[in-house]
């Protein structure tokens, strides 16, 4: 029986390729989370300008918090079981009346993880709604492998790459709508983005990209994880430590890593790399 999550959530998951919504803390919690990342933002704002929010949970204790919440956690393990590693960490701010989007695209295409069974949760720190540029996931998308995708570098598209599923039902499309302090989950192969944020708030989400059992393993690049939970028995990864205090040592070493090895991986191939 899952711990966390409902049995229709994790039915919902494996049929769709996500679950949303997910209660994972009240609201009050996500709006002090949400300034605690604030906070790191104005003190230290190279280290989270908008071409430099990967890996954060590395480097700065608030994201490693969210990162290793119990609850979040448990609804990973009710998914894939007991045994978990984290891959590394995304924030997405999309600023008001912004033009910002993410295009159609599936994790797994550019990660150089196999096998495709990680997950993303995404955790909201403000709403995250239709008006402010909530995700958009395609229902079943998961079950179909990896689709054509094509890079397009779109000035305004999010995406390293501006990777972009070449064609997708988008009349099928689900909002996965979430106040502050829900999440929802998906699959490394579901097909998702999401559109500008017209409203004038600011949108605010951790995405935890990706966790993932002791069995998977880099293809491309070093294989760089933190241990969250079990994996005892080590595997083919490196261990990179959690944060002791904001931007000590140790943590900025490992995120300065983490961040190289993610240019390697996330642009192999590609004609040219983005300053993030």
């Amino acid at each position: 029986m899952p711990k966390v999550l409902t049995q229709a959530q994790v039915d919902d998951f494996h049929e769709f390729g996500y679950c949303a919504p997910i209660d994972v803390m009240s609201e009050d919690e996500a709006h002090a989370l949400k300034l605690r990342v604030e906070a790191a933002e104005a003190a230290y704002p190279e280290d989270l300008s908008p071409t430099n929010r990967n890996n954060t949970h590395l480097a700065f204790t608030c994201v490693d918090e969210a990162a290793h919440h119990p609850v979040i956690v448990g609804a990973v393990s009710d998914l894939i079981g007991e045994d978990i590693l984290l891959y590394g960490s995304v924030l997405f701010f999309k600023e008001p009346k912004s033009t910002g989007f993410v295009s159609w695209h599936q994790d797994a295409t550019y990660m150089g993880i196999e096998p495709h069974t990680f997950i993303t949760p995404w955790l909201a720190l403000t709403p995250s709604n239709p008006q402010l540029g909530c995700i958009k996931a395609i229902p079943g998308s998961h079950k179909d492998g990896i689709r054509l995708h094509h890079d397009t570098f779109g000035e305004d598209n999010i995406l390293t790459r501006g990777q972009t599923v070449a064609e997708v039902d988008e009349a099928a499309a689900v909002d996965l709508i979430l106040r502050p302090g829900q999440m929802s989950i998906h699959h490394a192969r579901t097909v998702h983005g999401s559109m500008p944020n017209h409203s004038n708030e600011r949108r605010m989400g951790i995405a935890l990209q990706a966790y993932m059992g002791p069995d998977s393993r880099q293809t491309i690049g070093e294989h760089l994880v933190q241990v969250v939970q079990g994996c005892d028995s080590g595997g083919d990864f490196a261990v990179l430590p959690r944060p002791g205090t904001d931007r000590d040592a140790a943590g900025l070493k490992a995120r300065t890593q983490a961040n190289a090895n993610w240019v390697d991986i996330l642009y192999e191939g590609a004609s040219k790399v983005r300053a993030y």
